[in-house]
């Protein structure tokens, strides 16, 4: 269960307790998604990868920030399409185009933005 048992007494909380449910909850996104999305493993080995390249392949803090940055758009984007997939499969779970639109759309957005990443580092690489 995602959501906890009374959502209705967690909306007072402030200050670190809220901080912690938050990170509790974040945590437990990302553990979704490692367990049930190939796409996002395959991301975070991308990431795993890009990551040191960008730091020493950047030379200077602003071809760092954009290769980094563009690189970690792509789990974030999927995050969002898998979390978009999932309420369209509760919602929907028989075949609707408007949920094969949605899904479509939300697999678009992840292709732009890999294809934005793959652009910003041949742009920062070849100069």
């Amino acid at each position: 269960m995602t959501q906890p048992e009374n959502a209705a007494a967690l909306k007072g909380k402030t200050g670190l307790m809220r901080l912690w449910n938050a990170f509790a909850y974040s945590r437990r996104g990302f553990v979704a998604a490692w367990q049930n999305e190939a796409a996002f493993r395959q991301e975070m080995l991308l990431l795993v990868v890009t990551l040191p390249l960008g730091f020493w392949l950047g030379k200077n803090g602003v071809e760092r920030a954009l290769l980094l940055g563009s690189v970690l758009l792509a789990p974030v984007v999927e995050l969002l399409n898998s979390g978009l997939e999932a309420i369209v499969d509760k919602t929907t779970p028989e075949l609707h185009e408007l949920a094969g639109r949605a899904k479509d759309m939300g697999s678009a957005a992840v292709l732009l933005v890999l294809l934005l990443a793959a652009v910003v580092w041949g742009c920062v690489l070849l100069g």
